[in-house]
Protein backbone atom coordinates (compact mmCIF):
# COMPACT_ATOMS: atom_id res chain seq x y z
CA UNK A 1 0.00 0.00 0.00
CA UNK A 2 1.17 3.53 -0.72
CA UNK A 3 2.80 5.03 2.37
CA UNK A 4 1.23 8.41 1.63
CA UNK A 5 -2.23 6.81 1.81
CA UNK A 6 -2.44 7.39 5.55
CA UNK A 7 -1.43 11.03 5.32
CA UNK A 8 -3.66 12.12 2.45
CA UNK A 9 -6.93 10.84 1.01
CA UNK A 10 -6.39 8.49 -1.92
CA UNK A 11 -7.78 11.11 -4.32
CA UNK A 12 -5.01 13.51 -3.28
CA UNK A 13 -2.20 11.06 -3.98
CA UNK A 14 -1.41 11.37 -7.66
CA UNK A 15 1.70 10.78 -9.66
CA UNK A 16 3.02 14.11 -10.81
CA UNK A 17 4.63 14.13 -14.22
CA UNK A 18 7.81 16.06 -14.76
CA UNK A 19 7.44 19.47 -16.35
CA UNK A 20 10.01 19.77 -19.13
CA UNK A 21 8.51 22.82 -20.84
CA UNK A 22 6.15 25.60 -19.91
CA UNK A 23 3.81 24.21 -22.59
CA UNK A 24 3.34 21.16 -20.34
CA UNK A 25 1.32 23.32 -17.95
CA UNK A 26 -2.36 23.40 -18.84
CA UNK A 27 -2.80 26.71 -17.01
CA UNK A 28 -0.10 28.31 -19.19
CA UNK A 29 -1.80 27.13 -22.39
CA UNK A 30 -5.18 28.42 -21.21
CA UNK A 31 -3.74 31.80 -20.15
CA UNK A 32 -2.10 32.18 -23.58
CA UNK A 33 -5.39 31.38 -25.32
CA UNK A 34 -7.16 33.91 -23.09
CA UNK A 35 -4.58 36.58 -23.93
CA UNK A 36 -4.93 35.99 -27.67
CA UNK A 37 -8.71 36.23 -27.43
CA UNK A 38 -8.50 39.44 -25.39
CA UNK A 39 -6.00 40.86 -27.89
CA UNK A 40 -8.45 40.26 -30.75
CA UNK A 41 -11.23 41.98 -28.81
CA UNK A 42 -9.22 45.03 -27.71
CA UNK A 43 -8.14 45.79 -31.28
CA UNK A 44 -11.81 46.61 -31.96
CA UNK A 45 -12.05 49.13 -29.09
CA UNK A 46 -12.58 52.78 -30.03
CA UNK A 47 -9.35 54.49 -31.11
CA UNK A 48 -9.08 56.61 -27.96
CA UNK A 49 -9.27 53.43 -25.83
CA UNK A 50 -6.69 51.43 -27.81
CA UNK A 51 -3.84 52.93 -25.79
CA UNK A 52 -5.71 53.26 -22.51
CA UNK A 53 -8.04 50.45 -21.47
CA UNK A 54 -7.08 48.26 -24.42
CA UNK A 55 -3.38 48.46 -23.59
CA UNK A 56 -4.03 47.75 -19.91
CA UNK A 57 -6.11 44.69 -20.78
CA UNK A 58 -3.50 43.37 -23.21
CA UNK A 59 -0.69 44.00 -20.72
CA UNK A 60 -2.39 42.32 -17.75
CA UNK A 61 -3.59 39.34 -19.78
CA UNK A 62 -0.11 38.83 -21.23
CA UNK A 63 1.70 39.27 -17.90
CA UNK A 64 0.10 36.16 -16.39
CA UNK A 65 1.46 33.55 -18.84
CA UNK A 66 4.72 35.49 -19.17
CA UNK A 67 5.30 35.30 -15.40
CA UNK A 68 4.76 31.54 -15.43
CA UNK A 69 7.18 31.15 -18.35
CA UNK A 70 9.81 33.31 -16.64
CA UNK A 71 9.37 31.52 -13.32
CA UNK A 72 9.71 28.09 -14.88
CA UNK A 73 12.69 29.13 -17.01
CA UNK A 74 14.46 30.49 -13.92
CA UNK A 75 13.53 27.29 -12.06
CA UNK A 76 11.69 29.46 -9.55
CA UNK A 77 8.07 28.59 -10.19
CA UNK A 78 7.16 29.11 -6.56
CA UNK A 79 4.32 30.49 -4.48
CA UNK A 80 5.49 34.06 -5.02
CA UNK A 81 5.22 33.67 -8.80
CA UNK A 82 1.78 32.04 -8.51
CA UNK A 83 0.54 34.90 -6.31
CA UNK A 84 1.85 37.42 -8.85
CA UNK A 85 0.00 35.59 -11.65
CA UNK A 86 -3.20 35.51 -9.59
CA UNK A 87 -2.85 39.27 -9.11
CA UNK A 88 -2.45 39.81 -12.85
CA UNK A 89 -5.48 37.61 -13.48
CA UNK A 90 -7.53 39.71 -11.06
CA UNK A 91 -6.33 42.83 -12.89
CA UNK A 92 -7.47 41.31 -16.18
CA UNK A 93 -10.89 40.60 -14.68
CA UNK A 94 -11.12 44.20 -13.47
CA UNK A 95 -10.28 45.62 -16.91
CA UNK A 96 -12.75 43.23 -18.56
CA UNK A 97 -15.41 44.45 -16.15
CA UNK A 98 -14.68 48.08 -17.03
CA UNK A 99 -14.73 47.31 -20.78
CA UNK A 100 -18.08 45.57 -20.35
CA UNK A 101 -19.53 48.50 -18.39
CA UNK A 102 -18.37 50.86 -21.16
CA UNK A 103 -20.20 48.59 -23.67
CA UNK A 104 -17.02 47.62 -25.55
CA UNK A 105 -17.69 43.90 -24.96
CA UNK A 106 -21.01 42.10 -25.49
CA UNK A 107 -22.46 40.34 -22.46
CA UNK A 108 -22.07 36.82 -23.90
CA UNK A 109 -18.38 37.44 -24.71
CA UNK A 110 -17.83 39.07 -21.31
CA UNK A 111 -19.33 36.07 -19.50
CA UNK A 112 -17.22 33.67 -21.58
CA UNK A 113 -14.01 35.59 -20.83
CA UNK A 114 -14.83 35.77 -17.12
CA UNK A 115 -15.52 32.02 -17.12
CA UNK A 116 -12.12 31.45 -18.71
CA UNK A 117 -10.49 33.70 -16.09
CA UNK A 118 -12.19 31.76 -13.30
CA UNK A 119 -11.05 28.45 -14.80
CA UNK A 120 -7.46 29.73 -14.98
CA UNK A 121 -7.78 30.88 -11.38
CA UNK A 122 -8.85 27.42 -10.26
CA UNK A 123 -5.92 25.85 -12.13
CA UNK A 124 -3.54 28.35 -10.53
CA UNK A 125 -4.88 27.54 -7.06
CA UNK A 126 -4.35 23.83 -7.75
CA UNK A 127 -0.79 24.55 -8.87
CA UNK A 128 -0.31 26.69 -5.76
CA UNK A 129 -1.38 23.79 -3.52
CA UNK A 130 0.89 21.40 -5.39
CA UNK A 131 3.90 23.70 -5.00
CA UNK A 132 3.07 24.29 -1.34
CA UNK A 133 2.89 20.59 -0.47
CA UNK A 134 6.02 19.77 -2.46
CA UNK A 135 7.97 22.42 -0.56
CA UNK A 136 6.91 21.08 2.85
CA UNK A 137 9.38 18.67 4.42
CA UNK A 138 7.82 15.40 5.48
CA UNK A 139 7.26 15.17 9.25
CA UNK A 140 8.10 11.46 9.07
CA UNK A 141 11.29 9.61 8.39
CA UNK A 142 11.27 6.46 6.29
CA UNK A 143 11.38 4.30 9.46
CA UNK A 144 8.35 6.11 10.89
CA UNK A 145 6.39 5.40 7.67
CA UNK A 146 7.21 1.70 7.99
CA UNK A 147 6.16 1.68 11.63
CA UNK A 148 2.87 3.46 10.89
CA UNK A 149 2.03 1.17 8.00
CA UNK A 150 2.88 -1.96 10.04
CA UNK A 151 0.55 -0.82 12.83
CA UNK A 152 -2.35 -0.27 10.44
CA UNK A 153 -2.11 -3.65 8.75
Amino acid sequence: MNSAFWLFPSSAVKKMKKISSVEDLQVYRKLCALHLEINDITIKFPEFELYELGAQLRKSSNAAPASIAEGLHNKRLNLEVIHKVLGELNGTKHYLNIAFKKCYIKQSKYEDLMRQCDECGRLLHSLEKSIYWRSKPSPFTKNQFTTINNRRQ
